[in-house]
C-alpha cells in the first residue's frame, strides 16, 4: 500500500465517523425527545409485530409513566421466566408474546451484526499475540492512533448512548420501580436507540448491507423508537407509556472510558426520578 493510498483511506475512515456523529447525535435527540408520543405510529408498528408472532391485534393502553404501567402487567412474564423458556427444557405449552419477541429481536441483531462487513471497519493492520488492545481514545484520536472504524463505531455510537440513555436515562429509573426480579420484561422504546443507531448507522455510511427482511425490521425498530416511550407487550394487551416530560441535563461523553451521568427524569404524572 503506497503512502498515498494510506492517506486516502484514513481521509474515507475520517470521512465516515464525521456523518456518523452526526446520526449518532440525531439518535440522542430521538432518546431523549419529550414531546407527546406518536400513538398511531406506535400502536401500527407493535400490531406488525403481534401479527408475525401470530397474535392478533392487541389492545393498547398509554399511561403516563413505567411507574403508572405496573398495576397492568398482570400476564407479562419477568424476566426468570425469560430465561426458563430459554432453557433446553422450557415450560409446556406456548411461549408468551414477550418471549417470542425476544427470541426475534435477538435474531434480527444478530443478522444486523453479521451484515456489516466492509474493508473500511477492519484494522490496517492485525493484532498479534503479545501485541496491546487497541487504545480507549476519543473517536478522531483514536483512528488516528489506527484503532479500527468497527470498534471506534462500537465505542463512540453504540457505547455512548448505551451510557446516556440506559445507564443515564433508563436503568436508574427501572431500578427505583422495584427488584428486578419483580419487574415484567419490558422494551423501553426511545431509550433502545443506541443498538437502532448502531445499525443506521452502520447502513446510511454504507458500511453494513443487510437482507431486505432485516433492513425492513430495521426500519420498524427505528419509527418505533421515535414514536414512543417504554411498553410492555401481553398477550391481549400492549402497556405503553408516554414520552417524559422533561428529561436532563444530558451530553454525550467524548471519553468512552467517562463514568455515566445519572439524569432527572420527570414524567407526565409528575413521578420525578433523580
Amino acid at each position: 500500500m503506497t503512502a498515498t493510498t494510506r492517506r486516502r483511506g484514513a481521509a474515507a475512515v475520517l470521512d465516515h465517523w464525521h456523518r456518523a456523529d452526526e446520526g449518532r447525535r440525531e439518535w440522542l435527540g430521538a432518546g431523549l425527545a419529550t414531546g407527546p408520543a406518536d400513538r398511531e405510529t406506535a400502536e401500527r408498528i407493535l400490531t406488525r409485530f403481534y401479527l408475525r408472532q401470530g397474535r392478533g391485534r392487541p389492545g393498547f393502553t398509554w399511561v403516563n409513566s413505567p411507574a403508572a404501567a405496573l398495576p397492568h402487567r398482570t400476564g407479562i412474564p419477568g424476566h426468570d421466566d425469560l430465561h426458563a423458556w430459554l432453557r433446553p427444557d422450557p415450560p409446556a405449552g406456548r411461549p408468551p408474546i414477550a418471549v417470542d419477541l425476544a427470541a426475534s429481536w435477538s435474531r434480527l441483531r444478530a443478522a444486523l451484526d453479521e451484515a456489516a462487513v466492509h474493508p473500511d471497519l477492519e484494522p490496517t493492520r492485525k493484532l498479534r499475540k503479545g501485541d496491546k488492545p487497541w487504545p480507549v481514545l476519543p473517536p478522531v484520536p483514536a483512528l488516528e492512533a489506527g484503532v479500527p472504524l468497527r470498534v471506534v463505531l462500537q465505542q463512540s455510537v453504540r457505547d455512548a448512548l448505551r451510557s446516556v440513555l440506559m445507564h443515564g436515562v433508563a436503568l436508574p429509573v427501572r431500578a427505583a420501580l422495584g427488584p428486578p426480579a419483580t419487574l415484567p420484561i419490558c422494551w423501553y422504546g426511545q431509550q433502545d436507540a443506541p443498538w437502532i443507531a448502531h445499525h443506521d448507522v452502520l447502513r446510511a455510511l454504507g458500511l453494513s448491507r443487510p437482507a431486505p427482511r432485516d433492513a425492513a425490521h430495521l426500519d420498524e425498530w427505528a419509527a418505533l423508537a421515535r414514536a414512543t416511550g417504554w411498553w410492555w407487550p401481553g398477550e391481549e394487551v400492549c402497556v405503553l407509556v408516554e414520552r417524559p416530560a422533561r428529561i436532563g441535563p444530558v451530553t454525550l461523553p467524548d471519553d468512552p472510558l467517562a463514568p455515566p451521568v445519572r439524569a432527572t427524569v420527570e414524567y407526565r404524572d409528575g413521578s420525578l426520578f433523580r
